[in-house]
C-alpha cells in the first residue's frame, strides 16, 4: 500500500491536540464586522474542538498521519 498523504487544505484548517480532539478557528470574522453585535464577535474569538462524529471522520479521511 502507498502511503496516504495528508490533505493540504486540512493540515491549515484543523489541529489535533495531545488528547486526540480536533481543533479549529471559527468561522465569521473575514468581514462584515461592522453588521455583526459585539457579542457575536467576542465570541467568535480563539478556537473551539469539532463535534466527535466531524472530528472522526477529519482524522480518518484528512489527517490520517496527524
Amino acid at each position: 500500500m502507498p502511503k496516504l498523504k495528508t490533505k493540504s487544505g486540512a493540515k491549515k484548517r484543523f489541529k489535533i491536540t495531545g488528547t486526540g480532539k480536533v481543533v479549529y478557528a471559527q468561522a465569521g470574522k473575514r468581514h462584515g464586522m461592522i453588521k455583526r453585535t459585539n457579542k457575536q464577535i467576542r465570541n467568535l474569538r480563539g478556537t473551539t474542538t469539532l463535534f466527535e462524529g466531524d472530528a472522526y471522520n477529519v482524522k480518518k479521511y484528512f489527517l490520517p498521519n496527524g
